[in-house]
């Protein structure tokens, strides 16, 4: 194993650290998938956003949480994953906005600072599946 930099051993502890945030909060909520989906339901219903949205979107948020955070712990499709990482706070950044909830905007501000320096810093992403992909075959990348 070559000898890793500064730059790369600071991407990998932020994409495990930030993955581990993603993947708890899916797998802590899965198992009580229906308490969680109807609190939040109850949360927006005195927003402008139409239940008929929020409640899928409370269904299926751990999963995609769980599948997003999978993917940042194991480096495997890093880039996808933090784009779609961002969007998703995007998204809640909205319904936040929507509840008034600034303190929780402030919060997923923080969040999405720390997507754009990992989107922006992928080339370091050194210890992952995506770099033992990345290997030379008879002169070819």
């Amino acid at each position: 194993m070559k000898k890793l930099n500064n730059h790369q051993w600071a991407f990998f502890v932020a994409r495990i650290t930030i993955g581990i945030n993603l993947l708890l909060h899916g797998l802590v909520r899965i198992p009580k998938l229906s308490k969680f989906a109807e609190g939040l339901t109850k949360e927006f219903s005195e927003t402008y956003l139409p239940q008929v949205f929020v409640s899928p979107f409370a269904h299926v948020l751990p999963f995609i949480e769980l599948l997003l955070g999978i993917l940042l712990v194991l480096g495997w499709k890093t880039k996808f994953a933090t784009i779609a990482s961002a969007l998703l706070i995007t998204v809640l950044l909205f319904g936040m906005s929507m509840q008034e909830d600034w303190g929780g905007v402030g919060n997923l501000m923080v969040y999405a600072i720390f997507f754009f320096l990992l989107i922006k810093n992928l080339e370091h992403n050194a210890i992952s599946f995506d770099a033992k992909s990345r290997t030379k075959v008879d002169g070819f990348q």
